[in-house]
Parts: C-alpha cells; structure tokens; sequence
C-alpha cells in the first residue's frame, strides 16, 4: 500500500498542538533569553538597594557587574539541570504529563519576580532564574520530542522546525513588552519577568485538550487502544495504516531492547558518526557567531544615525525578521530539506561574516558603508533562522530510536546549556579584545560546520529513525573496517530485522 501524505491544514488537533505546546513551550527559551536586556538598570538598581539597605553599603561597579553577570548565567545552570532531569520525567510520566507538571515551576518562579521588588531581594530574581532555567531546559527536550512524536512522517520535519519559530517568537516578544510604553517601566518591569507564569498557566489549562503522544503511547506504555483514538485525534480520518503498522513492527523488535545510558550512546561505535553528528551540530549553533551579530546590531544602527531612544524599536525589526525566518523554515524544511537548509544556512553566514568584517572596519570612513552592514545583519540573522536555528533541535527526534532517545537529548542539551553559559562569559572578552575581527572565528566555524554536514550527513526527509541510521551506514560504509560488516548505527539485529521488515512495506 502506498504511503498517503497530508498537510497540516488537514489535521487541525495537530496544528493546535503546535500552538499550545509552542506558547508554553520554546516561546519561553526565547522570552526568558531575550527579556532580562530592558529592565536590566532597574535590576542593578534594585541588587544595590538591597545591599544598602541590608548591609548599609552600597556595592562597587565589579560587584554590582558580578552580580549581574550571575543573575544572567544561572539560567544557565538551571537549564542543564532542568535538561538531564526531563529526560527520565518524560519517559516515567508522559511527554504530554511532564510538560504540563513543568508549568508549575514556571508560576513558581514568576511569583517570586513579581515579589522580588517590595521584598527587596535581588536573591528572589536569582532563584526566579535558576527555575526558569529548570523550565526551559525541560521544555528543549520534551517539546520537540512531543511535537515530532505526534506527527504523520510526512510532516515531522515542518512541526519539528515550528519549536524554533516559537523560541523566535518569544525573543520578539520580550523585545515588544519590554518598551517603556508597555512593561519597561520602573514600576512595571517585574511583570514583564513575571510574564512567563502567565504563559505557563496558558498551557496548564489548554494542554489537557490535547492527547498524548501517539508512539509515547505504543512504544513505552504499549496501549494499542490509546495510540488508536491518538493517531485519529491527532491526524485526522485518513489512511495511516503503513506507518502505524511501522511502529507496531518497531515495538515487537524493541521489546527486548533496554534504554541505552549516554555512556553507552558515546561508547557505541557504529553508533559514532550519528553522535558526531549531534555533538556538532549543538557546538555550533552556540559558535556561529549569532550572539556577535545581535550585539553589533546596536552600534550599526546607531552609525547609521538612529537615534539611541529608537534602538529599542529598531531591534523589533531584527526580532520579527527571526520570525519570518522561522516560518519560512517551517515551510520549506519538507520540500528542501534538512542537509540543504543546514549548509545554505551556515554557507550564507560565513559570506555575511567576512563581509560584515569589513563593512564595520569601514563603516567610520566611508559614509554609506553602515547601511551595508545594515543589510548584512539581517541576512545573517535569515540565514541562522532559515536553516541552523529551525532544523537542529527537531535532528534529534528523528535520529534515534526509542532505546537511545533518552540519551541523545541528555547529550545534546546539555552542550547547548554548557555552551550558552561559556558562551555568555567569555564572548563579552572576545568582543572587547578583538572587536569586529571576532568575526573572522566564527567564520571558521561556520565554514568548518557547512563542509562537515555536506560531506558527512545524508539528507535525512521523509526517513524513520531506523532509516536514517541506515543512510548514515551506507554513507561511511567505505570507512568502516574489520569485524564484518557493520550494524546500522547502534541497533541490534532484531532493529535491523525490523528495518528489513519496514523496507518490505
């Protein structure tokens, strides 16, 4: 029987999904990334009044920066933590049953932002942090793997990117109510931190409407009955009958097959390219030089002779143009696919890099030149959301099978929160240190990642997990030496056995 397609359009619960589980879920990475940068004075204003009013002392500017510094990384911290422990709650409770339980920590630490000022207490601000962090880090592992485990083959790849257009949305969003005609005010700035409870809360009450995920509910519970009513909820009244009959052939082979350990993910060798391939990929995506170009967003516009109380509105611009970006992505991914959006997107960012080392070197001597890097930064900021941003987080649910899943978005996640947090201490260093030239490193990676993805990643659309693993083998097959040859990427033979037996379909 020959596969049926559909588009979204035709599964309305699934688009649903995509919106509830979106708005409380990678919108409040984005919002909790981009929304400390408008109350940041009044912040500082209020670590130095409870200094002075606790201890009668009012702190030193490295004090006061220290603090600050550390009021921003704990996120960090929190997300590493909120990252390793998502990855049992998802598998003991649900991913539906996880996320709806992980809205409580987000209300939690909103009420201790909005309390934070007449408590005078910098301390509630910092733990407000940590468990945004534990919510968020949760919420970069279970959201995408809820998402993609819902949808029809077909359609993984355009609900797997929207995780990304949500996170783009919630950096707008925190750009937008942090104005001072909205949120950004004195009096109202621990709202806008507060915002995200309201979001959780959101989702606390419309996340009940949606079912679990369907091969949650068949893989891991092994209720056949509740994958039924999921499956036709969530993808409509056509024909699944080929890819069900996958995951029913996908279950008996791994019935004998235990949860693999992240040890035992990194220690597997037919399993190495898939692993390098993850490790990569997260690496990058914090070494590519995005954070650069936001940052030297503000001195462009201010050379091209913006005024300074307008950056805030022209920033906008860069936010929306992420969200467009992000869209588009989640349009295209299907059509395009994975391999090709990852090299055009980081090949496209190393052209803008070289060229935005130039322009801002130039930019005090030649007259028009700011508006080039202008037109640069929003390129650059294209080219990540179109294909970098979109496509690697939703990498994850694809490339593993249900045995090593657990262990792959332990790994992952945790070096993207490592990565965020070395990032965010040391890149304000580089800057200073090398200026515009800071670009020219992050060049190199981009460079490097482009090459790496082109030679040794097969285009992954329209593929199961066992497939992919299956391309990869095919695709190094010519390097692996001794021993026989080679299982697919980490499965075993009744895994392979399973994959003969879906080809035969």
């Amino acid at each position: 029987m020959a596969k049926q397609s559909t588009s979204l359009l035709e599964c309305p619960l699934l688009v649903a999904a995509v919106f509830i589980t979106g708005i409380g879920g990678t919108f409040q990475y984005g919002f909790n990334i981009a929304v400390m940068t408008s109350p940041s004075l009044f912040i500082k204003e209020l670590v130095n009044t409870t200094s002075t009013e606790r201890y009668g002392l009012p702190l030193e500017e490295w004090q006061l920066t220290l603090i600050w510094s550390f009021l921003v990384s704990i996120f960090c911290v929190g997300g590493l933590l909120g990252s390793l422990l998502a990855v049992q709650m998802g598998k003991k409770y649900g991913r539906k049953q996880c996320l709806l339980m992980n809205n409580l920590v987000a209300i939690v630490a909103a009420v201790l932002m909005i309390l934070s000022k007449r408590a005078v207490s910098f301390e509630m601000i910092m733990v407000a942090r940590f468990l945004y962090g534990v919510n968020t880090g949760v919420i970069l592992t279970v959201h995408p793997i809820y998402l993609v485990e819902s949808a029809p083959k077909n359609l993984r790849g355009t609900v797997g990117v929207t995780t990304a257009t949500f996170s783009s949305l919630g950096k707008f969003f925190a750009q937008l109510l942090g104005i001072k005609e909205l949120l950004g005010t004195e009096d109202l700035w621990v709202w806008l931190l507060g915002f995200s409870g309201f979001v959780a809360l959101f989702q606390l009450f419309t996340l009940p409407l949606l079912p679990e995920s369907p091969r949650y509910l068949l893989l891991n519970r092994g209720d056949q009955e509740g994958f039924e009513r999921a499956v036709k909820r969530l993808w409509g009244s056509r024909d699944y009958s080929v890819e069900t009959q996958e995951m029913l052939q996908e279950k008996i082979e791994l019935q004998d097959i235990k949860i693999h350990s992240v040890m035992e993910l990194l220690q597997s060798r037919p399993l190495r390219w898939v692993v390098l391939t993850v490790i990569v990929n997260f690496v990058a995506i914090q070494l590519c030089g995005i954070n650069a170009v936001y940052l030297y967003s503000t001195e462009v516009f201010t050379a091209a002779g913006i005024p300074k109380n307008q950056l805030n509105y022209v920033a906008f611009g860069t936010g929306l143009c992420e969200v467009i970006s992000s869209v588009i992505c989640a349009v295209a991914v299907g059509s395009i696919g994975r391999k090709k959006l990852l090299i055009g997107g980081y090949g496209c960012m190393a052209v803008t890099q070289m060229l935005l080392t130039i322009t801002l070197n130039l930019q005090d001597h030649v007259k028009w030149m700011p508006y080039c890097s202008i037109v640069l930064i929003f390129l650059s900021i294209f080219s990540f959301s179109c294909g970098p941003s979109g496509v690697t987080m939703s990498l994850l649910a694809e490339f593993f099978t249900q045995s090593y899943k657990p262990a792959g978005y332990a790994l992952a996640c945790s070096i993207n929160w490592v990565g965020l947090f070395v990032v965010g201490m040391v890149f304000p260093l580089l800057v200073k240190h090398l200026e515009s030239y800071c670009f020219l490193i992050f060049l190199f990676f981009t460079i490097a990642l482009a090459t790496f993805v082109g030679i040794n990643v097969p285009e992954t659309n329209n593929l199961s997990p066992l497939e992919i693993q299956e391309a990869f083998r095919k695709m190094h097959s010519k390097t692996e030496k001794g021993g026989g040859p080679a299982t697919p990427c980490g499965t075993t033979d009744n895994e392979i056995h399973g994959l003969k037996c879906q080809t035969k379909l």
